[in-house]
């Protein structure tokens, strides 16, 4: 199957909140949420296709963070895996300016980030596992750019699409793109008749029994 999604799908999940692609994901048998990123602010929504990027502890070599930045496609959201460490940061401020400046959607870290000022002034979509101040330059090196990462136990591979906002990040797989977002519209559609049932007179217990609320996250075939 061909790795190339529509620039509608993306669009249509980035439409979504990421609690109802949850749901989505759920219903296909699925595990695509990145448990424990979240973004700097609860204004931050990005989606677009991974960008990936792998880091480890490094050696007697001398290294340094971002110089990847240069081949991020506009739209693509930056997935850094750094193992989930918060001693030492992988983004700061000179990436987040370049990356507002070139369309770079957001950007997505198993790690910690700093200058976040900058990221709050530029406007710039910054999910993680917090912050800190401490550099990663010649602290971690570069293991891989645009090959599968293993987050937590999500498999995700470039080209996967990435979604966040309050609720933290997902990867949706881009082999299930357009029908994880046509069952995620269903939800949303559910969910809204469910409230306008209740706002017009319905028991809540009522409206979700009719409008099959607790199936929606049921595996389907």
């Amino acid at each position: 199957m061909s790795t190339t999604i529509a620039s509608d799908t993306v669009a249509r999940l980035a439409a979504l909140p990421t609690a109802t692609i949850s749901d989505a994901l759920d219903s296909l048998g699925l595990h695509g949420t990145l448990h424990g990123i979240a973004p700097l602010t609860f204004d931050f929504r990005a989606a677009g296709p991974a960008f990936t990027v792998q880091y480890e502890p490094a050696g007697t070599e001398r290294g340094s963070v971002g110089d990847f930045l240069d081949d991020v496609p506009p739209g693509a959201i930056v997935l850094i895996d750094n193992q989930g460490r918060t001693d030492v940061t992988v983004w700061g401020g000179i990436m987040t300016e370049i990356a507002a400046s070139q369309g770079i959607a957001g950007t997505v870290i198993n790690g910690v980030c700093r200058d976040v000022a900058t990221s709050l002034q530029q406007g710039y979509p910054l999910f993680s596992r917090g912050q800190f101040m401490r550099t990663g330059k010649d602290r971690v090196r570069l293991v891989s750019v645009m090959k599968e990462l293993a987050i937590n136990d999500v498999q995700i591979s470039p080209a996967d699409i990435i979604c966040g906002d309050a609720d933290g990040a997902l990867a949706v797989p881009h082999a299930y793109a357009e029908r994880i977002a046509d069952i995620a519209e269903r939800i949303e559609e559910t969910e809204a008749r469910i409230v306008n049932a209740v706002n017009n007179g319905s028991s809540l217990v009522q409206a979700r029994r009719e409008l099959g609320y607790h199936d929606l996250q049921w595996k389907t075939s």
